[in-house]
This record gives structure tokens, C-alpha cells and sequence, in this order.
């Protein structure tokens, strides 16, 4: 022991001898600091490659759309590479909106459909939205394709729209005029997100906002609302739960919060789907937590293909050292949907 201490002590004398000839002569102009860097840098470069970048899981309950999917969108199969600085969860979600950019895009037969009180001042009737409900998009939907009923009609949803897409979808089965549908960041199993979202850092970073933003949209409404629910009560909620509580679920005549959130999880209908749908997810999404992603129900339906990537945050997928243009997102969106007009024809008898 006492010849190991004396070792110690000659080793600790060396070494701050040596580091005190580093800062006289200077850390980079020894040449010891390019090192270091170049060392970890090369050490980040290999962990990313190892362990960060990876090929998407392509989940699908019918060799025919893995092949369609394989051969005419086949950015599902190649490796995606999340932006090197920026890969974890929680960081491209709070980014992706100020840091991606907004080019002017000119649409053609393309409509976005709004929910109630969320795009204007004007509500007209005492009634707001919800994941389960899917009125208001079986209208619009109907209503489109009787406008252009030979036209190719497909649909995409994000998040909470695609939500309401799925439950659409699972509700109506083929009898939809839809073509097929694309779906991002999905909120799977409703109890499984509420849970996910209320650990302290993802309450700090997204629940209390998002919070206060429903808030927001029905208190420009309040004289519509009194009647039926107690918007002092609402307007003190401290979690998305807590609003859907005292809010929604009242407002939607569910007779608990666990009803309405049964109701709102598409999980529950996937395996009813009867038209070619595709889900991008990520398996770190903490809106969607990876447990709750139904992997077993959409091998049972030949229409569904999930396609899981490691990272991309909710609604996220970033790419690139600097990813001001298009996400992955933005390429499985355009790839799918050219696919589908294109050579929809090849999955007519799936």
C-alpha cells in the first residue's frame, strides 16, 4: 500500500509538471488540443454511425405493400441520419419549427381541413373538437370527393391528426372514397401519451404549453361554453389530462376522462383499416412512447405499414448538418403520396 501511495503521488507530480508546461507553451500550439479534438471528434463519428444512424423497422402485415413500399418509396428502407448536433427526442421537437424553413408552396386540389375554432375568431356552435370524434372530418371528406370523384383522393395527418384520420379510418373500414392515407407522430394509446407527457421535464417542456394554448382557444369562446362546463374550473387546469377532464370529455358527453381517452386511441382500430396506410413514428417520441406503438395489431393488416425510426423527436426527423429544407418526414410524405397516384393500381388486390 505505501509503495502504490508513493506511485500515486510520483504520477500526480509528473502530471501537473506536464500540464503546466501545456498552459506556458500553449494547449493547441503543443499540438495535445488538435488531438483531443480530432480524437473525439472521430470517437462521436464512430458512436453516431454505430448507434445513431440507422435504417427505419418497416412493420407491414402484407408482403405485397412491403414490396410496393420497398420499390417505389424506398426512402423507408434507407438509412436515416438525424442531424448530428441535434438527434435526441426532445431537442428536434422544440427546434424543427424555428430552424426548419417555410418556403412559399403552390398547391393544387389540396385542402386543409380545420378544426372547429382553431383557425378563425368565429365558433357558431357550442362545440369545440376531439381525437374520437370524427364528424366533422367524415363531411369534409365526403364533401371533397363529391366535388372531384375522379380525382385521386388521399389524406395525412400529424399528431393529434392523425389521431382522428386513424380513428376515421378504423371506424369506416374501405368503404372510405380515400385511396390510401399517410400518418406522422401518432399518439397511439391516449393513457400512454397523458403518462408520458406528465414526468417533470416533459410537463416543464411541453404539457404546461400546450396546456395553456387549449386554454387559450376556448376562452376566446367562453360565452359558448358556460352553459355546459365550468370554465373557471377549466381555465385552472395544469395538464393536457386535467383540460380533457373538466373540458373535452364533458364536452363530448363521455361519462369519465378514461372513457373519452379509450375512445381516442386509434390503437384500437387499426386492425379495422381497409385502405393502404402509412405511419412514420419514432420509437424516442415522447408524445408516442414506443411501448404503446401497436407492432403486433399492424402485422395482422395487410393495409397498415408502420415504419419506426430510432430518433426524430415528435414530429421532428431532422437531417443534415443543418436542416433548414426538407425533413425525413417531409421525403416519406412526398414519396409515399407519389407512389400511391402513380402506382396505387399495383395494391388493388392486397
Amino acid at each position: 500500500m505505501q509503495r502504490l501511495a508513493m506511485d500515486l503521488r510520483l504520477l500526480s507530480r509528473e502530471l501537473s509538471l506536464y500540464l503546466e508546461h501545456q498552459v506556458r507553451v500553449g494547449f493547441f500550439g503543443s499540438g495535445v488540443g488538435l488531438s483531443l479534438i480530432l480524437g473525439f471528434s472521430v470517437a462521436y463519428a464512430c458512436y453516431y454511425l454505430s448507434s445513431i444512424a440507422k435504417k427505419p423497422q418497416l412493420v407491414t402485415g402484407g408482403e405485397s405493400f412491403s414490396r410496393f413500399l420497398q420499390d417505389h418509396c424506398p426512402v423507408v428502407t434507407e438509412t436515416y441520419y438525424p442531424t448530428v448536433w441535434c438527434w435526441e427526442s426532445r431537442g428536434q421537437t422544440l427546434l424543427r419549427p424555428f430552424i426548419t424553413s417555410k418556403p412559399l408552396v403552390q398547391y393544387r386540389k389540396c385542402v386543409v381541413f380545420n378544426n372547429r375554432g382553431v383557425a378563425g375568431e368565429n365558433l357558431l356552435t357550442p362545440r369545440t373538437y376531439c381525437c374520437a370524434n370524427t364528424e366533422d372530418l367524415e363531411t369534409v371528406i365526403h364533401h371533397v370527393h363529391s366535388l372531384y370523384p375522379s380525382a385521386p383522393f388521399l389524406a395525412a395527418g400529424v399528431s393529434m391528426g392523425g389521431m382522428l384520420l386513424l380513428n376515421y379510418l378504423g371506424k369506416i373500414g374501405p368503404k372510405t372514397p380515400l385511396m390510401a392515407a399517410a400518418t406522422f407522430s401518432v399518439g397511439w394509446n391516449t393513457f400512454a401519451c397523458s403518462e408520458s407527457l406528465e414526468k417533470p421535464l416533459n410537463w416543464l417542456l411541453f404539457n404546461y404549453y400546450l396546456t395553456t394554448c387549449l386554454q387559450s382557444s376556448v376562452n376566446k369562446h367562453r360565452h359558448m361554453f358556460v352553459k355546459q362546463v365550468d370554465m373557471d374550473h377549466v381555465m385552472k387546469a395544469k395538464s393536457i389530462r386535467e383540460f380533457d377532464k373538466r373540458f373535452t370529455s364533458v364536452m363530448f358527453g363521455y361519462r369519465t376522462i378514461d372513457d373519452y381517452y379509450t375512445d381516442a386511441s386509434p390503437n384500437r382500430r387499426l386492425k379495422s383499416v381497409g385502405i393502404p396506410v402509412l405511419c412514420l413514428n419514432s420509437v424516442d417520441d415522447v408524445f408516442s412512447p414506443s411501448h404503446a406503438i401497436p407492432i403486433e395489431t399492424a402485422k395482422q393488416n395487410p393495409n397498415v405499414a408502420l415504419v419506426l425510426t430510432s430518433y426524430g423527436g415528435h414530429i421532428g426527423f431532422l437531417e443534415g448538418i443543418w436542416p433548414r429544407q426538407s425533413t425525413y418526414m417531409d421525403r416519406v410524405f412526398k414519396q409515399f403520396v407519389q407512389a400511391m397516384v402513380e402506382h396505387g393500381h399495383e395494391l388493388s388486390n392486397m
